[in-house]
């Protein structure tokens, strides 16, 4: 059964729209209770949803294939995206399985290795922007709008719409929605969809609870940034596109959205790897490092944590070789000491 189907009820398609999918969702909510233990929190209590193992390997999935389903049904010219990489990756495969042209806008040299490759193998047309990912979304919106394009950011209301059913997962796994969830925030669509599928459960007792990186806050310091700098390439934003909903989230909710350093990411992202045996790419730690930062400052939260990890540590292998141990070299015949 594809996402659209076993939440058609909740999603804006109807018997005329046309499914694209690839068999995204019903991703894993793994216990992660070395992680509660480092909180100092009760074991059981924390949990990790990986959204990782997508399609594409990342969340986007979701609300790709609301989007491209309905781009298909309104007859669209084809599809245009701006991305640090995941966006990228998720809309040139779901256009792939439409049939539909996909052009991505790209901010030069700020792109993984691993989400460009995956655009470039589904046959995305790339488009390098001499600036950064901001830049490249003001363009973006402006060039699909005068050539009668689909834009399948999170700009997109599909986009959302597809997003929040990850939030009706965590609430069937857990029994019911956690009493705090902990999520990277780039763009800001993320946030604003788990809250909007939240509310639509009928209950708004979840605190969401927001991580950019230091270099890239603009919803924490409360204004724009200019050149913002982080390792996290996916949430290397600095005017998110969804800011008001996002903060609505937070005040609606309770929450808070907050910022981790690099090195704090970077701490959270190899913590989960040696374990918890989650490979995660950096920005998608943003969440665990804000959960043990606060943890750290006797700023405990109380009941059921969910960290969202938002996409698969392959993303980025760059990142991952920082951390490469020595290697030993072994002779047959040679004596071998473990």
């Amino acid at each position: 059964m594809t996402l659209i189907d076993r939440y058609r009820g909740r999603l804006p398609v109807t018997s005329r729209t046309p499914i694209v999918s690839l068999g995204e969702g019903n991703t894993p909510l793994i216990r992660a209770d070395r992680l509660a233990k480092a909180a100092g929190l009760r074991p059981g209590s924390v949990h990790l949803k990986f959204e990782g193992t997508n399609p594409t390997g990342s969340f986007k999935d979701r609300g790709m294939t609301v989007a491209m389903s309905k781009a298909l049904e309104e007859g669209s010219r084809g599809v245009l995206c701006a991305s640090t990489g995941n966006t990228a990756a998720s809309a040139s495969a779901y256009a792939a399985k439409a049939g539909l042209r996909c052009v991505v806008f790209l901010p030069r040299g700020a792109v993984a290795l691993g989400k460009l490759m995956q655009a470039i193998m589904h046959g995305a047309e790339i488009v390098e922007v001499a600036g950064n990912f901001d830049a490249a979304l003001k363009a973006a919106l402006r060039i699909a709008a005068e050539q009668d394009f689909t834009v399948v950011n999170s700009s997109n209301p599909f986009r959302i719409e597809g997003q929040k059913t990850a939030a009706f997962e965590v609430a069937e796994v857990l029994g019911r929605a956690p009493d705090f969830q902990f999520m990277p925030v780039g763009n800001a669509g993320n946030i604003t969809a788990y809250w909007k599928g939240y509310k639509e459960l009928g209950g708004a007792r979840t605190h969401m609870m927001g991580f950019q990186a230091a270099g890239a806050a603009p919803l924490v310091l409360g204004h724009m940034v200019r050149d913002p700098k982080t390792v996290a390439t996916a949430i290397r934003i600095g005017d998110p596109y969804s800011k008001a909903s996002a903060l609505a989230a937070r005040d609606e909710s309770g929450g808070m959205i907050g910022s981790v350093t690099d090195g704090q990411i970077l701490a959270a992202y190899r913590f989960l790897a040696h374990e918890e045996g989650v490979f995660c790419e950096p920005a998608s730690a943003a969440g665990v490092a804000g959960l043990l930062k606060l943890a750290r400052a006797g700023r405990k939260p109380r009941g059921t944590v969910v960290c969202v990890l938002t996409g698969h540590g392959l993303k980025d292998p760059d990142t991952a070789a920082r951390f490469a141990p020595r290697r030993r070299a072994f002779t047959p015949g040679r004596r071998f000491e473990l």
